[in-house]
């Protein structure tokens, strides 16, 4: 079906020549053709919604760099406003909510859960013009925000070195906060769902404030809904993603997904001893690439030897935004030239 099928390969845990790769933000200012574009335009969110714009951006590493996999050009907190929690995104900043949730009205204002793939046309529109665009080259990419991650925008307003809005909720009103994260991931799964028929190839979840929860709490209120969704989308391959939640691998290992991707602080031996039967996804340090593409080349080399089979090659976290091409370029080639 492909003409690059390694990506799918991997993620299905058969055995393959070399490892894949493709970096998490790979679609970004890290490209010079991605900033051009932006400049046009009046904001991330307009980029965001028009699809055949966000198509267009989500090629772009395919073609500039020649990734194994396309990762649709999209956000996260597209779920909670499809579900009429509207929310602006600041340059330089991030996200703020203007309302945000604090009690069972605000819950039982929100959309039905099932509603919310009805408001996400545009992200379905943007896959279809992504799978015309690539012409079966490479796999595409579909993502959501864990639960526990959406929850934590939703009920905190925007960013947060704590999220102590947040996580004081799940202390005092666990089951009001059970309420609200079920209802997340219920749209989540339908959203995610349709992605899948509209052409994603594999799924990851990105729980990008996994870090902040203790592990009891993040058994119960994270992995819990992480879990729902992995069992909703038993049609293509996902990929889970807990960052700062290295505590978590062996739980994950439990749930129906096939990839974990690992932190750049992650131990690999530990992990593979964790997770026996999952692919694992990562894990070079970030700022790994701003060194001399040779140095890039050699420290990727040595993650390859690391990791051994059932690897999909990536970074730790997503490439920063002033990431130098060179260094992007380096690691990739590196991969690319690898051999088992």
């Amino acid at each position: 079906m492909y003409k690059n099928d390694l990506f799918l390969r991997a993620a299905r845990g058969e055995t393959t020549e070399r490892p894949p790769v493709w970096l998490m933000r790979q679609a970004g200012r890290i490209l010079p053709q991605y900033r051009a574009l932006r400049a046009q335009l009046s904001g991330f969110k307009e980029l965001v919604s028009t699809p055949d714009l966000a198509a267009e951006v989500t090629v772009q590493p395919v073609d500039e760099l020649g990734v194994d996999a396309a990762i649709i050009f999209s956000d996260i907190l597209v779920i909670p406003e499809a579900l009429g929690l509207d929310y602006t995104m600041v340059e330089k900043v991030g996200p703020r909510f203007p309302k945000t949730i604090k009690t069972a009205a605000d819950i039982d204002a929100l959309r039905p859960a099932e509603a919310a793939p009805a408001h996400l046309e545009y992200v379905f529109n943007a896959l279809d013009a992504t799978k015309a665009r690539l012409a079966n080259r490479v796999p595409l990419i579909g993502f959501a925000g864990a639960p526990w991650t959406i929850f934590a925008y939703m009920v905190e307003g925007g960013g947060s070195k704590t999220f102590s809005k947040a996580r004081r909720m799940l202390y005092q009103e666990p089951e009001l906060s059970h309420r609200l994260l079920e209802k997340i991931a219920l749209a989540t799964a339908a959203y995610l769902k349709e992605k899948t028929r509209h052409g994603a190839d594999l799924i990851q979840i990105f729980d990008s404030w996994a870090g902040v929860l203790p592990p009891d709490h993040y058994r119960e209120f994270s992995l819990r809904y992480i879990d729902l969704i992995c069992r909703e989308l038993n049609d293509v391959p996902v990929t889970v993603f807990a960052k700062d939640a290295r505590h978590a691998i062996p739980h994950i290992a439990e749930i129906p997904c096939q990839v974990i991707q690992l932190d750049w602080i992650a131990d690999v031996g530990a992990a593979r001893a964790q997770v026996q039967g999952k692919v694992l996804q990562g894990n070079l340090d970030p700022t790994q690439l701003y060194a001399k593409p040779e140095q890039v080349a050699t420290a990727t080399v040595k993650m390859l030897d690391r990791f051994g089979r059932h690897h999909i090659a990536n970074l730790g976290h997503g490439v920063y935004p002033d990431t130098p091409l060179d260094g992007v370029k380096a690691f990739v080639n590196a991969v690319k030239a690898y051999r088992y």
